[in-house]
């Protein structure tokens, strides 16, 4: 499945926004609408940015008080090392376990090591800091907010199942993230949802592009918005899995 995933594709899947993303996979319906998304909690830090892919190199962390001993950098090291079993770019997971945060995941310094190793970006349930730092880098960061101090940042497990924005999020897990949010993508469809959101943008278009014209009238609306309906449904019928 993911091996199969191609840096064509990657980039492919970059092109979209994550709305469009998300909308492409309800038409195949492997999984409820309602699910596989992260909720409101988690925000870009640099809405700008263009579209982060990759896939997930997850970890926990802490900051509430002190690990009880080694080097709190010394997970980087485990989570890079983690980076050669993925299919392409990783993206950074954490779930901060400190309810409510304390203080911040990261700073100028991990992002810097991340992306001189590859990672396309990193998302936390917890806070971010040196954030004027990190947007010169061109580093995607979703957070739940910022944080002036790192605390006892320490990192407790690396690649375990951890849940980030109401969502569980596994390694290795395609991740997709912009202004709008951050989602997964099913790994056996991740090839053919490029294709899917080229024909959704088509059948909006006739929709969008009926508005912006002269002249429009509730008729013309109606069998523009008819149009777009049956080039959805044909959409559908075409790659709905059984």
């Amino acid at each position: 499945m993911a091996d199969s995933i191609s840096p064509a594709t990657l980039k492919d899947l970059a092109r979209f926004d994550s709305p469009t993303i998300c909308n492409a996979i309800e038409f195949f319906e492997v999984r409820p609408r309602n699910t596989g998304y992260m909720n409101d909690t988690i925000k870009a830090c640099f809405p700008k940015m263009p579209p982060m892919v990759g896939f997930a190199v997850t970890s926990t962390f802490r900051s509430m008080s002190p690990p009880r001993g080694g080097d709190v950098y010394a997970s980087m090291s485990d989570q890079i090392n983690a980076f050669a079993g993925l299919p392409g770019p990783p993206v950074i997971v954490y779930q901060d376990l400190d309810v409510p945060v304390v203080s911040a995941t990261f700073g100028e310094v991990m992002c810097t090591v991340y992306q001189s190793f590859g990672a396309q970006g990193l998302i936390t349930s917890g806070g971010g800091r040196d954030l004027d730092q990190v947007e010169r880098l061109g580093f995607p960061t979703f957070t739940s907010g910022a944080i002036c101090s790192h605390g006892y940042c320490h990192t407790l497990a690396v690649n375990v199942p951890v849940t980030v924005g109401g969502i569980c999020i596994y390694p290795g897990d395609l991740i997709h993230g912009d202004l709008n949010g951050v989602t997964t993508i099913p790994l056996d469809i991740a090839s053919e949802i490029p294709g899917v959101c080229d024909e959704l943008a088509a059948a909006e278009a006739v929709i969008l592009n009926y508005c912006k014209g002269q002249n429009i009238t509730v008729a013309g609306f109606t069998a523009a918005r008819q149009e777009c309906t049956d080039m959805f449904k044909k959409i559908g019928q075409r790659v709905r899995r059984k």
